[in-house]
């Protein structure tokens, strides 16, 4: 009865989401709390929020101080050379855009963290998409499963919690892997290019004369943005208010003026003198990350206090800064909690539990031979219904068995087990998806929509190359 409900549960809340009939936060709050009454334990739904939220309160911390974080660098021009290098191949190229806002999420994703990634990404290529009338939900679709491959990065997490929960070295895993996970990310890469020409054959390929005559006024966005967006007397074009200091479309003065940018050169939180410091400051905390020196959501914060002091020393100016960014915290923290509400009573109630051995049992006997491959299958769907830490904590270790029995090597499941990432990036239950389309002001369901097909496919392309290349 359990894995019924477990299954109709994520079912009830991804048909709700996906035709809109209700937001995310409220989904994820009201849904789990119905079936917990189902279940018969209403009396512990309590406990099991309670137990959610201790259990994601260092990511939401993580993810509130490191938006800010990022959000300042962004504000200071840390990320500018690497923004104007990319949106200068892109020019005003549908096609280029795509592939630029692959290559991009790849690139920052090198970092491990998914919020940076998208907040950095979203935050160039934004403009873009808006100012061309590109499909925004391409922009997050693509910027997610790169995300998502790059994801598998020892550092990243999914690799580091296999290598915990089996006992193996995370190199073992990961290095082997890396000619399957190439072949992901050039399955991505080469979807930005097909959904690119789609993108130019509908809009065709404009040249900035043309987005100058079209439009002229500037469209404001990022984390630094903080202005309100309103309708133009029901035209349906984006009209932003003047006197915003954050990152934006700095359009051309003259037609011809090829300086088409995704993040203004001239806004006033831009830091020059102070650039090698803030670029020392971010290495220095990737490195601490990478090292773990200290937890993830204490270096955000000691990196946050002291990016806002050296560059921003007056008091209202620091004020300021925290003000622009507080929309986004406000928005990633409350989702990420009542997640928690979601996450609390899937575990509390063992319905987690039921669901993955009702899986786990229903696997043929014929097939223990192959349960290398049997992990990179329920891969896929599990670490989109359930958190990283529950499949490979709770189901990895079942698996691993399970193989061992057939004389399938533990590293084997464990390399298999990461080829469902680009498809979790994309999870409900994963965090920094919120700041993904918070940022690029797309609804969950919409991105869902999208994303769902072509991300499975890009994890069964990672999992088919590891099979030829002998790595599964």
């Amino acid at each position: 009865m359990l894995t019924i409900l477990g299954f109709a549960m994520i079912a009830t809340f991804l048909v709700l989401i996906m035709l809109k009939k209700m937001s995310p936060i409220a989904a994820l709050v009201l849904i789990p709390a119905l079936f917990c009454v189902f279940v018969g334990k209403g009396a512990k739904l309590g406990d099991y929020v309670i137990d959610g939220v201790t259990g994601l309160a260092p990511t939401a911390a993580m993810l509130m101080f490191a938006i800010v974080y990022f959000g300042v660098m962004i504000d200071v021009g840390l990320f500018d050379p690497v923004v104007r290098g990319i949106l200068r191949f892109c020019k005003a190229d549908p096609l280029r855009i795509v592939v630029g806002t692959a290559v991009l999420a790849a690139i920052v994703s090198l970092d491990g963290d998914g919020s940076t990634t998208f907040m950095i990404t979203v935050s160039a290529m934004y403009p873009l998409y808006k100012r061309l009338k590109m499909s925004l939900v391409v922009m997050t679709g693509i910027a997610a499963m790169a995300n998502g491959v790059m994801n598998t990065l020892p550092w990243g997490g999914p690799t580091a919690r296999a290598a915990t929960a089996l006992k193996l070295d995370a190199s073992d895993i990961f290095v082997p892997m890396i000619p399957a996970l190439a072949m992901g990310l050039l399955f991505v890469l080469a979807l930005a290019y097909v959904l690119g020409r789609r993108e130019r054959k509908r809009l065709g390929v404009l040249t900035l004369d043309e987005v100058l005559v079209e439009e002229t006024e500037t469209v404001l966005v990022g984390a630094g943005a903080g202005e309100d967006v309103a309708k133009a007397g029901g035209s349906g074009k984006d009209v932003t208010r003047a006197g915003g200091s954050g990152p934006g479309v700095d359009l051309p003065d003259e037609p011809g003026d090829e300086s088409f940018q995704g993040l203004d050169p001239d806004r006033p939180t831009l830091r020059p003198r102070l650039y090698w410091f803030n670029a020392l400051l971010t290495v220095a905390l990737l490195t601490a990350m990478i090292m773990e020196w200290l937890p993830i959501p204490v270096l955000f914060l000691l990196g946050a206090a002291l990016a806002l002091t050296v560059n921003f020393p007056h008091m209202p100016d620091q004020k300021a800064r925290i003000a622009a960014h507080a929309e986004n915290v406000l928005n990633v923290s409350g989702m990420v909690f009542a997640a928690a509400v979601f996450t609390g009573v899937l575990q509390g109630t063992g319905m987690v539990d039921h669901m993955a051995k009702w899986l786990v049992d229903n696997v043929p006997d014929g097939m223990g031979p192959h349960m290398a491959l049997v992990t990179g299958v329920l891969s896929i769907p599990l670490t989109y219904f359930m958190s990283n830490d529950g499949f490979y904590f709770g189901v990895l270790p079942v698996l691993a068995e399970a193989g061992q029995a057939h004389g399938v090597s533990a590293v084997e499941i464990a390399r298999a087990s990461i080829v469902g990432q680009p498809l979790h990036m994309s999870s409900p239950l994963v965090p920094a998806v919120y700041v993904l389309v918070g940022m690029a002001k797309v609804e969950f369901g919409d991105h869902t929509r999208f994303v769902v097909k072509w991300a499975a496919l890009t994890s069964l392309v990672v999992l088919g190359a590891g099979v030829l290349f002998g790595i599964i």
